[in-house]
């Protein structure tokens, strides 16, 4: 089974995000919007997971949570992948307020999964955002960049993480769907906002985000 780690943003936060960008769905053709129900931001892709690796994957997973609070986050700008949107596959919107927490959180994760054998030895690092769009070929999104860069969600508190399953389209089903395995509790705790900082690259992405 196709496994990753992921934070789900709540409905209210996931309203404004489709308010922000409806206007702006059919300004690329090319890209294909991400449906509301597979919104969410990974912390860490474990790949292909059998059941035996599960059954030892879980309790590394639960307690790596159980060592992390609450945090603060929000929705805002917008940035791509690779480079500055002239020649993107990804358009993303940032994350921004207890950035520092969250990669913590997902080094913890990724440690989770790497202990068990789930993660190749070259490991992307961790670069937080949430999928907007993808494109199968690379396509000009400045210009939605540039229309997204003043978006400023609502701050949430994430309070719980979500072991999800991918299942790609194939003979039973002909669209990508998740499903949540397991959800786990973050401790409630200090709540401070000050851990990542709110400032934006020249991007309008995350601090320190390509």
């Amino acid at each position: 089974m196709r496994l990753f780690v992921a934070l789900v943003p709540p409905p209210d936060v996931l309203d404004e995000l489709d308010e922000a960008v409806r206007p702006h769905l059919d300004a690329v053709p090319e890209l294909r919007w991400v449906r509301r129900d597979l919104l969410h931001v990974t912390l860490t892709f474990l790949g292909e997971v059998d059941d035996r690796t599960l059954d030892r994957l879980l309790p590394r997973l639960e307690r790596a949570v159980g060592r992390h609070e609450r945090m603060d986050l929000s929705l805002a700008g917008a940035g791509a992948f690779p480079g500055s949107g002239a020649h993107a596959r990804v358009l993303w919107t940032g994350l921004y307020g207890d950035r520092r927490r969250l990669a913590r959180l997902a080094a913890s994760t990724t440690a989770a999964g790497r202990r068990v054998g789930t993660l190749p030895d070259k490991h992307r690092g961790f670069r937080p955002h949430l999928t907007l769009a993808r494109s199968r070929r690379p396509v000009d999104v400045r210009s939605l960049i540039e229309e997204l860069s003043a978006f400023a969600g609502t701050p949430w508190t994430a309070d719980s993480i979500q072991l999800v399953r991918s299942r790609l389209p194939g003979k039973d089903c002909d669209q990508v769907t998740y499903e949540s395995l397991k959800t786990w509790s973050l401790r409630p705790g200090g709540q401070s906002s000050g851990g990542g900082g709110a400032g934006r690259s020249a991007s309008g992405g995350p601090h320190g985000t390509p």
